[in-house]
């Protein structure tokens, strides 16, 4: 539910945005064109695995990836993989702040 409203709110804020629902649309999307930013949406302690290896195979084929997980504050706790984590406790201020630091870093 909330991942077409972070979508329209990145668009709105001048991002172009690739949304898919699985890792191997993500897989696909991936390897089809270059992104500043890969943001993974982690929900819960199951899907903390998927997330953590999908991340790993970014980086270990592209290195300078920036890979950011968006997650409640116990998956964050949870997972060290990724470049930076987003905490959503949803404030979309925050949300588009995160990622703007986010790709100022590459």
């Amino acid at each position: 539910m909330l991942r077409p409203l972070r979508d329209q709110i990145l668009r709105l804020s001048g991002y172009e945005v690739d949304s898919v629902m699985s890792v191997d649309e993500g897989r696909s999307s991936f390897w089809q064109k270059h992104y500043d930013l890969v943001l993974m949406d982690v929900e819960g302690d199951p899907g903390i695995a998927e997330a953590e290896a999908f991340c790993s195979e970014l980086k270990t084929v592209q290195p300078d990836q920036l890979v950011a997980f968006v997650c409640n504050w116990r998956v964050a706790l949870m997972t060290d993989c990724p470049d930076d984590i987003l905490r959503m406790e949803f404030d979309p201020a925050s949300f588009v702040e995160g990622v703007k630091e986010m790709v100022k870093l590459d």
